[in-house]
């Protein structure tokens, strides 16, 4: 009887195992297609099933790291230490010189908003002006980094602010993760109970609705499938582009959910080359997991 019962699980481990392979070998040759370094890291949520391209490497978050401190924002709200209606001043001395700032661009002479219009701006928008403004309250990137950290994160590196990487272009190799450590904060941010429902739904919100890299995660997916993400975009600097990156859950037409980190570093070749292999990746894990 024993025998019965163990051969069906054998049996169904073995075509997990056999499925994963596969996978893998489909992001590997995804990878191949383009001149540079590309990670992948993917789990169906439900049912623990990965794919993994070079996965515990790092790479350069960019605007990735938006995410964290958008969660290391929240927690603090919830904790009563920040409120999302409380006004936050931004000093002119404050906007980042260059790179992506509608706030910036918008207010030139610095301005006043509440906390969740600055916090809408750091994760919708991509503001680095934003980011910087939000990693001020936390009390600095070391501070932010130990609250990562207390999550039981320990392959993200939060070292350096907006405002210095505009200055260097290696800077941003300081803010660095490997794709599975983003990948399980988002599970965690996803599953566990380190933000009230109403913090939660926020940040899903934020990142829902960002018009940021529709051609990355989103860029070859079914029309209405929910996709809750943040991406990041260094420069190009003689035709080498340092990132290009999107991180995200992906909601599944049954309702599972796929969660999934995909960077592609120091690449040579277009935009649209660049982008499309993180929609490949996504589309891969997409199609063998929603046919399973």
């Amino acid at each position: 009887m024993k025998r019965s019962f163990l051969l069906p699980g054998l049996l169904l481990c073995t075509l997990f195992v056999s499925a994963q392979q596969s996978l893998n070998a489909r992001l590997q040759q995804i990878a191949a297609t383009i001149k540079g370094k590309v990670g992948v890291s993917a789990l169906l949520l439900e049912t623990g099933q990965t794919a993994e391209l070079n996965a515990q490497q790092h790479y350069p978050m960019q605007s990735v790291y938006k995410f964290p401190i958008a969660l290391a924002i929240l927690q603090q709200v919830d904790k009563g230490k920040l409120q999302l209606n409380q006004p936050v001043q931004i000093a002119k001395a404050e906007l980042i010189p260059t790179g992506h700032s509608p706030i910036r661009d918008n207010h030139p002479d610095g301005v006043t908003m509440p906390l969740r219009e600055v916090l809408r701006y750091n994760v919708t928008e991509s503001d680095g002006t934003a980011c910087d403004v939000l990693l001020r309250l936390l009390g600095g990137t070391k501070a932010t980094q130990k609250a990562i950290e207390a999550l039981g994160i320990k392959d993200i590196a939060i070292a350096t602010t907006e405002m210095v990487q505009v200055s260097d272009e290696l800077v941003q190799y300081r803010n660095w993760s490997t794709p599975i450590a983003m990948t399980r904060l988002l599970r965690i941010f996803y599953t566990k109970e380190v933000l009230s429902p109403a913090s939660k739904a926020l940040l899903l919100k934020d990142m829902t609705e960002t018009p940021v890299g529709p051609q990355r995660l989103k860029g070859l997916l079914p029309k209405g499938i929910t996709v809750a993400h943040k991406t990041g975009t260094s420069g190009t600097v003689d035709g080498l582009t340092r990132a290009t990156n999107d991180a995200g859950i992906i909601t599944l037409p049954d309702g599972r959910h796929l969660i999934i980190t995909v960077y592609v570093s120091d690449a040579h070749g277009t935009t649209a080359e660049k982008e499309g292999i993180i929609a490949k990746m996504a589309k891969a894990c997409y199609d063998e997991w929603v046919k399973g």
